[in-house]
């Protein structure tokens, strides 16, 4: 017993030596310092929403750039915001952030609905120009948005639906990438072998889709929902091209260029005629807030997402 006490009390001392070598203590200061250098600007804008106008002009910044901050002058920014539009669209903003969520939402379910499908289709079944549509997808996936703006605004202009939401909604739904992440989940993760035996039982496409494939694709359905909201969330070309010609169905991420193109500090002449002008604070806590759905979301999707890096990968 004591010779196994001993030899237990070497291994300790052994696993702790190599736990704590130079090399590790090395890579966990440079990492450290890596993630200083990206919070400290962050950290630093938030600061700026926190602070008042006068401080921040007069550049007494403080430990962090956290002079003079206050609870205080973030609610008086916040309501500076609201009164933006003047009397006849006070609290505008909050309708910008609510068309983003609607069509960011409904944009990432219909991506789901077809997606997911698409995938299944692509990976398990076999049918005429089954490659050609696939490699159509990876075009697709890869080609800039800003090249089908403006056939996208020729088209729902001639259905007269430009400046509407659900235009929007519809062309965001259409999602290459996650159409082609769908396939790679069923190739690697759903093997032949497991279709052909359903359709020996006697079960349809259908029915093998949602009794067999459905219930395996959970992580590909939270990464397919994820990246297409994140997507949605931040499109700027497709509703600058179809909602900039109705004030109230504007989408945040326009909606905050009207912001700062309304700000004294870099359109003086447009902002002489507002009641209500914005400064740095307010720029900066309207951008915070923007930014909190997409924080809420990852989140909440980072156990789905963390499961989701194995997408693809095959058990040994």
């Amino acid at each position: 017993m004591a010779r196994r006490a001993v030899l237990d009390h070497e291994t300790h001392d052994v696993v702790g030596s190599k736990q704590w070598t130079v090399g590790r203590i090395a890579r966990i200061a440079t990492m450290s310092f890596v993630a200083v250098l990206f919070m400290f600007p962050i950290i630093g804008f938030v600061a700026v929403a926190f602070r008042s106008n006068d401080a921040v002009a007069s550049g007494s910044d403080g430990f962090l750039g956290l002079g003079g901050v206050s609870i205080q002058n973030a609610i008086y920014s916040w309501s500076q915001v609201m009164g933006f539009g003047g009397a006849d669209n006070r609290g505008v903003f909050l309708q910008w952030m609510g068309n983003s969520l609607f069509v960011s939402v409904g944009g990432a379910l219909l991506a789901v609905l077809a997606a997911i499908p698409a995938g299944y289709a692509l990976a398990r079944l076999r049918f005429r120009f089954r490659r050609t549509v696939l490699v159509i997808t990876l075009l697709t996936m890869v080609m800039p948005n800003t090249v089908l703006v403006i056939p996208l605004f020729l088209e729902v202009n001639a259905v007269g639906a430009v400046g509407q939401l659900w235009p929007v909604l519809v062309i965001m739904g259409f999602f290459p990438f996650g159409v082609y992440l769908s396939y790679i989940h069923f190739m690697t993760t759903m093997p032949p072998e497991l279709v052909e035996a359903a359709r020996i039982d006697g079960l349809g496409e259908v029915a093998i889709f949602f009794r067999v494939a459905t219930p395996i694709s959970r992580q590909a359905i939270a990464l397919v929902a994820f990246f297409s909201f994140v997507a949605n969330w931040t499109n700027f070309f497709l509703p600058l091209a179809l909602l900039t010609s109705n004030f109230n169905n504007k989408t945040v991420s326009i909606g905050i260029q009207d912001l700062i193109g309304s700000s004294p500090l870099f359109n003086p002449t447009t902002a002489a005629g507002l009641d209500v002008k914005l400064y740095m604070p307010q720029l900066a806590l309207a951008t915070f807030v923007t930014m909190l759905p997409l924080l809420v979301v990852f989140i909440g999707a980072q156990r789905f997402l963390m499961r989701g890096q194995t997408v693809g990968a095959v058990k040994g």
